[in-house]
């Protein structure tokens, strides 16, 4: 699975795209047949920078949670969370349907 991570108007630290790159793994323990994740990490706002996921899966359209807040790493573990909920969600959704 490919993770991509873009930013807007600055640069992130290899250190926080590493911590970023490793809570987006955290989706394939939900959801295996991912195939990619992109994350766009907005910092025109420095105050309240903007952070956005698009997550592919296979047969399936994108997942997209995004999520601003005062913090950077709080706005990623939002955008987590929501992913986690709408991964739950459709894996139950299919399994009903094979089940």
């Amino acid at each position: 699975m490919q993770i991509r991570i873009a930013t807007r108007h600055g640069n992130l630290s290899g250190e926080t795209q590493e911590k970023i790159r490793t809570k987006a793994e955290r989706l394939l323990r939900i959801f295996e047949r991912l195939t990619s994740i992109e994350i766009t990490i907005d910092l025109e706002h420095e105050e309240r920078p903007g952070v956005e996921f698009v997550v592919s899966a296979e047969h399936k359209h994108d997942f997209v949670a995004t999520s601003a807040t005062e913090d950077l790493m709080v706005s990623v573990d939002q955008v987590i969370h929501k992913l986690e909920s709408q991964l739950r969600k459709y894996k139950e959704k299919i399994q009903d349907h094979h089940g």
